[in-house]
């Protein structure tokens, strides 16, 4: 079946490392894909190992990154292509920036406390960073400012990824974004993949 021809979006999705972007992502990409339509995810680590290789994490070279980012996913969304951004993005400026230079910007916050993202670091990130092992790492030497006005908070310490899933995509389909579906919002996809908490580090 061809994919369904929709009006393009960038759905940021900023949040802590360990929020619950990437998998909160990778659910809506799912559910979009079930309905036909044409969606790419572009994830903050992905996008370091391919577009950003060379910068750090200094304040400046976040803000290259992320302007990287949103570049990318204005072309997409251009195209009638929902593009799906899982980024830490801490500085509020610059996601301010990306939004004045897009036509159709959702920002999604995925809301976590500090102490739930390092519960939830498997990788040993945040312990890294108190170590002074990594520097500037998001939350510990580096600020996160949080969207002031965000289209959509997702709480992943208070709501299932399935109930955080099916917030967006009501969102997109009460914008016209998206066709409606009746029944079941969520397809079936891995119950792994939705339970998952990612880090990153963007």
């Amino acid at each position: 079946m061809q994919s369904m021809r929709v009006k393009g979006v960038i759905l940021w999705l900023t949040g802590l490392s360990g929020a619950g972007k990437t998998t909160i992502a990778r659910g809506i990409e799912c559910e979009l894909k079930a309905r036909n339509c044409l969606v790419e995810v572009l994830d903050g680590d992905e996008i370091r190992s391919h577009i950003s290789k060379e910068l750090g994490f200094s304040k400046e070279d976040r803000e290259i990154n992320i302007r990287r980012i949103g570049f990318v996913a204005n072309l997409l969304s251009r195209n009638g292509i929902v593009a799906i951004v899982a980024a830490i993005s801490p500085y509020r400026a610059i996601r301010d920036e990306i939004r004045m230079n897009t036509e159709n910007f959702i920002e999604v916050y995925v809301d976590a406390p500090l102490e739930v993202c390092e519960a939830r670091d498997v990788k040993g990130l945040y312990a890294k960073a108190r170590s002074d092992k990594i520097k500037n790492f998001t939350g510990i030497q580096d600020p996160y400012e949080a969207p002031i006005n965000p289209e959509i908070i997702c709480h992943t310490t208070k709501e299932s990824i399935e109930e955080c899933i099916n917030k967006v995509i009501a969102e997109l389909e009460q914008l016209d974004y998206i066709p409606k579906r009746t029944g079941t919002r969520l397809s079936n996809h891995d119950e792994k993949n939705t339970m998952m908490l990612a880090l990153d580090s963007v």
